[in-house]
């Protein structure tokens, strides 16, 4: 088994060679010094999307990080379950890294669904401000002791949402009685209800089935995930209604993480970082191409969008969390705001 590598490893060459000696000499059997790591990542999305480039750069970079010692396999298109079964196998203790978003972490740690937010912010590059401020710590903290998750990172831009439909969604009227696809998360369905549509909860790897069944009327995605899934086979009809800035990242089990030795957490830590930094640079460079690729499959672009009505109806979804703490959407607005 290969050992893990740490710092004191050359001071303790000759140490250790000197006791193998002794016990080999004894007839004693060793133990391994250090078991490798291997670990799994999950997401949902298609082999095609930012999400599955990010995690195998994340994955690159931590083996050569850790010259081989900690292994990740990235398993994309929910091969490993659900986000929710996902979710259920990290928390109990699975060797698995989960894409996460802040909306999901809110069922373990409310005020990280904050983050989640609609139309918290028009500059996406805004979005560090939070991720270096105490009050994301103190999230972290939080969803570390109610939820047993270890938050690597959320700095990995998956870009603005648009609706993607069978008619055009410009503003209120238009999303009157419109079926769309919602996750099982209560940011995305009081965002919904406020736009005045009605959300359908289903899963995403069945969003596509959902679309040319009838069940639903629309989705809503970035760019990539739309082109990832296909979707643009059932609906024609794309608004771009930017209702959110998704930002997601890496989280773990925290009490294997914990257990793993300090220069291993920090490759894991810093190296999601560096992947987020490639993903959204990547996003932010390739939503043309996407646009390119859908108008191709025939989509129309609607970029007449009632930004301001969505944005002051959807105000209200902040006032719809009492397990918030007081005055936090306040506190994120004063961090973006300054």
């Amino acid at each position: 088994m290969r050992k893990i590598y740490n710092e004191d490893d050359d001071e303790m060459t000759k140490l250790s060679a000197w006791l193998v000696a002794g016990v080999v000499q004894a007839g004693l059997v060793l133990p391994a010094l250090a078991a490798d790591i291997e670990l799994r990542l999950a997401h949902v999305t298609s082999e095609s999307s930012p999400i599955q480039a990010a995690a195998l750069e994340y994955a690159r970079r931590v083996s050569e990080r850790t010259n081989g010692a900690v292994e990740i396999s990235v398993f994309a298109g929910a091969q490993l379950g659900s986000n929710a079964e996902v979710y259920e196998q990290v928390n109990l203790g699975a060797p698995i890294i989960q894409i996460a978003d802040p909306g999901y972490l809110s069922d373990y740690a409310p005020d990280f669904g904050v983050l989640a937010g609609p139309y918290l912010m028009s500059d996406p590059n805004d979005f560090s401000k939070l991720l270096e401020s105490d009050l994301y710590a103190g999230m972290k903290d939080k969803v570390r002791e109610s939820g047993n998750f270890e938050v690597l990172t959320m700095n990995w831009l998956y870009g603005a949402r648009h609706i993607i439909s069978n008619r055009p969604v410009k503003d209120m009227n238009s999303t009157d009685g419109l079926a769309i696809r919602v996750p099982p998360n209560t940011m995305w369905i009081e965002t919904f209800k406020a736009m005045g549509a009605d959300g359908i909860q289903i899963a995403w790897s069945e969003v596509y089935t959902g679309l040319s069944s009838g069940v639903v009327d629309a989705a809503e995605a970035p760019l990539s995930a739309i082109v990832g899934a296909k979707l643009y086979e059932n609906a024609k009809h794309i608004s771009l209604t930017g209702h959110f800035n998704a930002f997601i990242g890496p989280i773990m089990n925290a009490e294997l993480f914990a257990s793993y030795p300090e220069n291993v957490q920090a490759a894991l830590i810093e190296e999601s970082v560096a992947a987020g930094e490639f993903m959204t640079k990547m996003v932010m460079e390739s939503d043309g191409e996407y646009r390119d690729q859908l108008e191709a499959e025939g989509v129309a672009f609607h970029e007449d969008v009632d930004i301001a009505g969505f944005q002051a109806a959807t105000t209200s979804v902040y006032e719809q969390f009492p397990g918030w703490t007081p005055g936090l959407y306040d506190q994120v607005r004063a961090i973006l705001d300054k």
